[in-house]
């Protein structure tokens, strides 16, 4: 039983890391797609839209998202779920070091 929770709790793990980089990649990609419309079309009179809302999420939220991982990561370590080499890649993706 403590193998399966193990696996179950690395691919819990695994998968939030890969929908955390994936949403960040999309917000990134859409907001140079919003440039680069910006800068190919502009209104009547030489004058620019305005700029887009920006899309990725303020420093306060992504902080605290990744605090609200690493507290999750340290409880499954805790709980012995994950080895401590386990636990260090993993903290390592979510701080993108």
């Amino acid at each position: 039983m403590p193998g399966l929770l193990r696996g179950v709790a690395r691919t819990a793990v695994i998968a939030g890391t890969a929908t955390s980089v994936s949403n960040r990649v999309s917000r990134r990609q859409a907001g140079r797609w919003a440039q680069q419309d910006a800068l190919r079309v502009q209104e009547p009179g030489g004058q620019a839209p305005p700029p887009p809302a920006p899309t990725t999420l303020a420093p306060e939220e992504e902080m605290s998202h990744k605090i609200a991982q690493l507290k999750e990561l340290g409880d499954l370590k805790s709980r012995g779920v994950l080895s401590q080499s386990e636990f260090e890649a993993q903290k390592a993706r979510v701080l993108g070091t």
